[in-house]
């Protein structure tokens, strides 16, 4: 037997070549302005592309059927996307607005958890002439449990509804535009727990449909675009469509917030982005007073995705953070190890992103940066500034090491 055999076969191949070219299309955005051309740099952005090659199709078809809903890990160590956070776990399920999903499991100890249902996707952002982000991004939040209003048992188990009439005590309503749940955990501690938690169709009583040469193709043209898309729109998209014009403020945090305060607000958080480039012979020093609550920095590269957070400190909470005797957390972006508690590992990397994360807030502390020299780094520190010896650095990779083994059970 062979092509065309199969009344399907000539649609299946033109389906499988236009994916194939935009897969090729995408692969040449590679080399776009935002992306240094230095081999790291190129390395990082294939990198990128594969990574989510890797995961195109889970979410194109395996975990696309509403009707036999799959809560799909899209950030991982070994897939990145989307400004990701080194401290979240980042998880969605496509729903519609038609059934009733049931979520169980166990509330775990991450002390940020939320459940969002994502409503329709518009073409452009609310109140701008600015497009959305790709697929599966850009669309609106329409209703938000998080983890302190969750109700468990005495053993951290929970059930929790999504969709349907209201029930008690856990409940998220849906409406006919509702498309996704969106699921993010927040760790502060390498200790803390996971939630572990799976999600059903009430009243789901077959098997899903085997796969169809119209469901393939239909597969094959969602992750086409979306591959291409989302190389079209990292970094493109944040540095042109919000208000603060990043390579504006090189090596400083904007004055004015890259996203919208009421969407942020929506999520349970307030954040603020600097694009940096820092040369091999300098140092970034990034301050800001200690405060209260869950906060996080992480250090991504050009295309905006976390640095490898399994084996590097490229990302710090708390609990992880040494402060200054005058109640300042400074924080040390360089390209190699200065021997002080706060570094920020870049890899390599000649230009990328630092994103601050404050949980459960609307504001945003006050971000001061300073460049200096790497060989003057030890003059512009407080001389109180926490150090740790090449022994204590392997620990604390080891400590990271295992407690993001922890968060995906590697």
């Amino acid at each position: 037997m062979a092509f065309g055999d199969c009344g399907d076969d000539t649609a299946l191949r033109a389906a499988w070549i236009q994916f194939c070219e935009r897969l090729q299309e995408a692969g040449e955005l590679v080399f776009k302005n935002y992306n240094p051309p230095t081999p790291l740099h190129r390395a990082d952005a294939f990198r990128f592309l594969t990574q989510n090659l890797g995961q195109a199709f889970d979410l194109a078809y395996e975990t696309k059927d509403t009707k036999f809903p799959v809560i799909h890990a899209f950030c991982t160590p070994f897939c990145k996307l989307g400004a990701d956070s080194a401290d979240f776990v980042y998880q969605q399920a496509w729903i519609d607005g038609e059934s009733v999903y049931k979520i169980s499991g166990n509330r775990g100890t991450a002390p940020f958890l939320n459940f969002t249902v994502q409503g329709p996707r518009p073409e452009k952002q609310p109140g701008t002439d600015w497009p959305s982000l790709h697929e599966p991004f850009g669309d609106i939040p329409e209703a938000n449990l998080f983890g302190h209003q969750l109700q468990t048992g005495w053993d951290g188990s929970f059930e929790l509804y999504v969709g349907g009439p209201k029930r008690e005590p856990n409940w998220l309503p849906t409406t006919p535009g509702s498309r996704k749940l969106f699921i993010r955990q927040g760790f502060d501690k390498w200790t803390e727990v996971p939630a572990r938690f799976r999600i059903e169709r009430v009243g789901m009583t077959g098997p899903r449909p085997a796969a169809s040469p119209e469901a393939m193709m239909k597969a094959m043209d969602w992750a086409g675009r979306f591959l291409g898309a989302m190389m079209r729109d990292w970094p493109d998209h944040p540095m042109e469509y919000t208000k603060a014009r990043y390579n504006d403020w090189l090596n400083q945090f904007p004055p004015v917030p890259g996203d919208d305060p009421a969407s942020d607000k929506r999520r349970g958080r307030a954040a603020a982005n600097m694009a940096w480039a820092v040369g091999a012979d300098e140092a970034l020093i990034v301050e800001f007073n200690n405060h209260r609550g869950l906060w996080m920095l992480t250090n991504m590269g050009a295309f905006m995705t976390s640095m490898d957070y399994l084996y590097r400190p490229v990302s710090y909470t708390p609990s992880r953070t040494r402060v200054d005797g005058d109640g300042k957390v400074r924080l040390i972006l360089c390209h190699d190890d200065p021997g002080y508690h706060n570094w920020l590992d870049t890899q390599g990397l000649e230009r990328g992103h630092l994103t601050y994360r404050s949980l459960l807030s609307d504001e945003v502390a006050i971000l001061q940066t300073r460049l200096v020299k790497r060989s003057e780094l030890a003059g512009a520190l407080p001389p109180d500034t926490a150090k740790v010896s090449p022994q204590e650095r392997t620990a604390q990779m080891l400590a990271r090491f295992h407690g993001i083994q922890l968060r995906y059970s590697l």
